[in-house]
């Protein structure tokens, strides 16, 4: 059979009968943004066409899909169409076949019942004449061609040392999709902690610039020191962004308040100083991958003359998920699906994702400055959260389950740090916070009564999210508060941080892409009263921000500094060293194939 494609013909159809598999003889109309078809006899009642009990139609009279929504249409050539299908209660199908040219649309099917999760479908359509079907064939393709930032060559790393193997049979279950559309993978799978992290950061710019994203292909339970799915995306996010993207530190901790209430102005300092300097990151200790070295990045001769800037609105990322602590990908197509991803990166989806760049300027209280960078995309934090993770590196043979032990085991403890927070006011959140100086709240009995206040959720096409930005970050003249004490937890959510085990997430009102970090301080308090934190954490529609032991601000940047020896932070589920750290959000610093969740 001659190759449809090779010579487009001419003709410019916009309305044409097809037999349409398991349905019938169609009327198919180009509407002025996608396809529409119709039964040839829908005049006729449904119950026309039944000619027994215990039938029933299988499909629609009429449908309607958007281009935007059709991924694919390839000719299939010849071959059996059923020209209507009935079933028989059993499930059995029967229908009068011919045989016929034919081509396939690959489209999205959003459930009735929870918008954001997406499965392809395919409609099958026939006719006689090769002319008819290659001319549709072709207007289609031409229509898809010319939509704007759909993906061509992708760049996929698949973690394969994750339960059973699941990564690599994620992703033999997605590829196909891939395939329908035309989209050229280069497929790596990784072999050790960092794998992903060292070939990024030491790929040439020109080379990189062939591809238009790269995908993070994950499962639940993985054997690097990662935690679901957000931890190998950090490590992609990292070796991009460490020797790519050129800003300005934030201030460090004793820069940030000179005077507390006066206007900082801190010194920047030097973006070069330590951009290729390799930190711990990542280090295993995993036996199960014992042999396996850590390489830290090195200095390549990449050319410098080309560029590859963020942000970056062509290259995009994606997480193709199974993991159960993926709070990215829910945050951002609003499921925890395989199948939604992959066709989130295959229709080229766009969302752009804020960044918190953390500094660490001593590791210990002995160490000398020295900067180490990590980027964030979700969260950051220090107490109880750096001391799950701690803990849950001694349980390594329990798997996923090691996660609810250690919490368990670390609340129990109710360890509290004594630590000096910084960060930036923003006008809108001034006096909406505790006064420092209330120690005593608790003699008021008041402690546990969650004040309820509304609050609206980033979603798709979100307003906010989409106003214009530069990602910059400007912190020169801005006014800085403090607050000093004993922290039970500091975290610092990028965004809301929904996942299975907190429905809302930390924040629920948190933005994908609005310039701001979620300062998080829970302070120390009994603990029936954090337990009861916890809980409204836990819970739909809780309200864990509204006690008077947990602070809330929003703000572009913070500062930290323990009264301690040495603290460990938890940056999107990787143990970071800190004694002394500094953050901020770069807003809509990285774009990721999604939408944001169905509203």
């Amino acid at each position: 059979m001659d190759n449809p494609h090779q010579n487009p013909p001419c003709t410019d159809v916009s309305s044409s009968i097809f037999s349409l598999d398991h349905v019938g003889e169609v009327v198919l109309t180009r509407t002025s943004n996608g396809l529409s078809w119709k039964l040839v006899d829908s005049s006729n009642n449904d119950e026309d066409k039944l000619s027994c009990l215990g039938l029933k139609l299988v499909s629609d009279n009429e449908m309607e899909v958007s281009f935007a929504d059709i991924y694919a249409v390839n000719f299939i050539g010849w071959g059996l169409v059923h020209e209507y299908g009935l079933t028989i209660a059993e499930g059995s199908t029967f229908g009068h076949s011919s045989e016929m040219y034919r081509f396939t649309v690959h489209a999205i099917h959003k459930s009735s019942t929870k918008r954001s999760l997406w499965t392809p479908s395919v409609y099958t359509f026939g006719n006689k004449d090769l002319e008819i079907c290659t001319a549709w064939v072709n207007q289609i393709n031409g229509y898809l061609n010319v939509l704007a930032k759909r993906p061509k060559n992708l760049l996929v790393f698949v973690h394969p040392k994750s339960g059973k193997g699941h990564g690599c049979r994620i992703w033999e279950a997605v590829a196909p999709i891939f395939f329908q559309a035309k989209v050229r993978t280069k497929v790596i799978v990784t072999e050790r902690a960092g794998h992903a992290r060292d070939v990024l950061a030491s790929m040439a710019n020109r080379d990189l610039s062939l591809y238009d994203g790269v995908i993070a292909v994950v499962s639940s339970f993985t054997l690097y020191r990662t935690r679901g799915g957000d931890g190998f995306f950090n490590e992609i996010l990292n070796g991009l962004l460490l020797s790519r993207h050129k800003a300005p530190y934030p201030p460090a901790p004793e820069d940030s308040m000179h005077p507390v209430e006066g206007e900082s102005e801190f010194s920047i300092h030097n973006v070069e100083r330590t951009m290729l300097e390799p930190c711990d990151y990542n280090q295993d200790e995993s036996p199960l991958l014992t042999g396996s070295e850590h390489v830290a990045p090195q200095p390549t001769n990449r050319e410098q003359h080309q560029e590859f800037p963020f942000p970056n609105e062509m290259f995009r990322f994606g997480i193709i998920p199974a993991g159960s602590t993926d709070a990215i990908v829910i945050c951002t197509t609003g499921a925890r699906d395989p199948v939604t991803s992959a066709l989130h990166i295959v229709l080229g989806k766009r969302v752009r994702l804020d960044i918190a760049q953390v500094v660490r300027w001593k590791e210990t209280h002995a160490s000398n400055e020295e900067p180490c960078i990590r980027y964030a995309a979700s969260f950051a934090g220090y107490g109880f959260y750096g001391d799950v993770i701690t803990e849950s590196e001694k349980y390594r043979w329990m798997g996923p389950k090691r996660y609810d032990y250690a919490g368990t085991k670390v609340f129990l403890q109710h360890k509290s740090y004594e630590a000096e927070v910084n960060y930036v006011e923003v006008e809108s959140e001034k006096g909406s916070s505790i006064p420092e100086t209330d120690p005593q709240v608790i003699s008021t009995g008041i402690w546990c009564l969650p004040r309820k206040r509304g609050r609206e959720s980033c979603h798709a096409d979100c307003a906010v999210c989409n106003s214009k930005s530069d990602g910059s970050t400007n912190l020169k003249g801005l006014k800085w508060s403090k607050s000093k004490g004993r922290f039970l937890s500091v975290g610092a959510a990028v965004i809301s941080c929904r996942n299975e085990k907190a429905p809302d997430g930390l924040v629920a009102d948190a933005h994908l892409s609005d310039g701001f970090l979620h300062l998080i301080l829970v302070k120390d308090c009994p603990h029936p009263l954090y337990l009861l934190h916890l809980i409204q954490l836990a819970r739909r529609g809780g309200n864990p921000l509204d006690f008077k032991f947990v602070e809330h601000h929003k703000t572009p940047a913070f500062t930290f500094k323990s009264s301690g020896k040495e603290g460990v932070w938890n940056v999107d589920g990787e143990p970071f060293l800190a004694h002394k750290l500094s953050a901020q959000v770069f807003r809509g610093l990285v774009s990721l194939f999604a939408t944001g969740p169905e509203a």
